[in-house]
């Protein structure tokens, strides 16, 4: 009786040591360079951007931690990564679609920026061949007024066709120009709406607007739009923009007037407010 007491002790004291292994197997603490992914609309697809953020913790960071003159991984942990789903100019420089390492070699007036096929290079930058780029540019950083703590990659400045790669850590900014030529798309796909038996009369309209072509046929086009949907006070608000560009005043603030009258019944304050800030800018 006594070697079972004396068994049934042991074993509870052994499911507790493995409980308590466990359990300090599974802590859970912050990492000390999170993991970020970023997705970003451009163009008329996306850019994915899958890095680690280190922190600047009271170290200086470029010409230090960051050496200059020589290839940094940009970021921590695996390889920054950087996914374009169509084809992109990089710098000027012609990329496919794909997902490419984002490298670069910091300098005091000047870096360059690579994009590299090898996905997997990670902190072994001493095995990086330059064999393997699609793309290097040349930039020069800038000196923000403000510190960035935690490292920090992202799209920014974005519009339909261009956007800039920026990248940021302690009071450093670099930033690399991006487009994308969507107008050969966009025009085809324009042409086939209109041949269809639903034109995308507005998108077109808005299209044309915004890149400043062929005025009267977007004013034609949005006249549709306006049959179609009298009601809707964004596409009144677009037809009084163009009538503005094309210095037809007087019937860009009685389009604008109606969008007034429209917005204020669906109770859209913002549409309110631009149609009368278009009015004003009309006097």
């Amino acid at each position: 009786m006594k070697s079972n007491r004396l068994f049934s002790t042991s074993a509870v004291a052994l499911l507790m040591a493995f409980t308590t292994t466990f359990s300090w197997a599974q802590l859970k603490i912050p990492a000390a360079s999170p993991f970020q992914s970023t997705k970003q609309s451009f163009g008329l697809g996306e850019v994915t951007i899958d890095y680690s953020r280190p922190a600047t913790k009271g170290r200086t960071i470029f010409g230090d931690l960051v050496p200059y003159g020589k290839v940094w991984r940009t970021g921590a942990n695996a390889t920054t990564k950087i996914t374009f789903s169509s084809d992109v100019k990089f710098g000027g420089k012609e990329v496919k679609a794909g997902t490419y390492g984002l490298f670069t070699i910091p300098g005091k007036t000047s870096w360059e920026v690579m994009l590299s096929k090898d996905l997997n290079l990670g902190a072994n930058v001493a095995d990086y061949k330059q064999e393997n780029e699609v793309a290097r540019v040349q930039v020069k950083p800038t000196t923000l007024s403000y510190k960035v703590e935690t490292f920090t990659v992202n799209m920014a400045d974005i519009l339909p066709s261009s956007a800039t790669l920026e990248i940021m850590w302690d009071k450093t900014r670099v930033g690399v120009p991006i487009t994308v030529d969507i107008d050969p798309i966009i025009s085809q796909n324009i042409k086939a709406s209109m041949a269809s038996e639903k034109p995308a009369y507005f998108e077109a309209a808005s299209y044309y607007y915004e890149t400043n072509r062929d005025l009267p046929q977007a004013l034609t086009w949005v006249n549709k739009a306006v049959e179609m949907n009298p009601k809707a006070f964004w596409i009144m608000l677009l037809k009084a923009r163009i009538e503005m560009k094309l210095n037809d005043k007087k019937s860009a603030v009685a389009s604008a007037q109606k969008t007034v009258e429209l917005a204020t019944a669906a109770k859209n304050g913002d549409y309110v407010k631009m149609a009368n800030d278009l009015i004003a800018s009309a006097k």
